[in-house]
């Protein structure tokens, strides 16, 4: 039974799932239809270092880059409606395939276009993260993002990081103003 996490909330997926091997990140969201506007919201995965930098060149993982340098991460594509129940978009890590330099992985979301469309989080229910083993579909972890985040358009959804030679997992639920553009700066990252 998956552990429910509030923001915040930190889970060992390693004891929680003794021998993991192969993660499954699956994210999901609802969009409210106000105006009729579609959305198109984008899940990836940032790859940073012991230094909280990007590990290298295409350490960041999405729709147009779904495949990391070492190929332990692997983006499924890109859900253009977010519509239906489950997943909407899903990335998947192999643990034994991460180099040894890789010490933090960072979900997120973003509202793609969200300034030209006036859209934030806001205005999207029912987004959650889980944290599933690949190799069974056993939930893990889930974390559904409950607060209004009516000025943010790209949220930090979660983190995987090693500790004590572990792979844990961090809900956070972290917001930006800015989009992409605001959340890749606060990395380092010129988009």
């Amino acid at each position: 039974m998956a552990v429910n996490l509030s923001k915040g909330g930190r889970v060992n997926l390693e004891k929680e799932a003794p021998g993991l091997q192969n993660i499954l990140l699956g994210l999901g969201w609802d969009c409210k239809k106000a105006d009729g506007t579609d959305f198109d919201l984008d899940a990836s995965l940032l790859m940073l270092d012991a230094a909280d930098k990007p590990a290298g060149d295409n350490s960041f993982i999405f729709y147009n880059n779904k495949t990391s340098p070492c190929g332990a991460v692997v983006h499924a594509g890109d859900n253009l409606t977010g519509e239906g129940d489950g997943d909407d978009e899903k990335i998947t890590i192999a643990l034994p395939k991460l180099p040894d330099n890789i010490e933090k992985m960072i979900i997120a979301v973003t509202i793609n276009d969200a300034e030209a469309r006036n859209q934030n989080f806001g205005l999207v229910d029912n987004a959650f993260i889980r944290v599933a083993n690949d190799d069974n579909n056993e939930d893990i972890a889930r974390y559904d993002l409950t607060e209004d985040y009516s000025t943010e358009t790209s949220l930090i959804f979660g983190e995987l990081y090693r500790k004590d030679g572990e792979w844990r997992f961090a809900a956070k639920g972290d917001g930006f103003a800015g989009g992409l553009k605001a959340y890749l700066a606060s990395y380092g990252i010129d988009s």
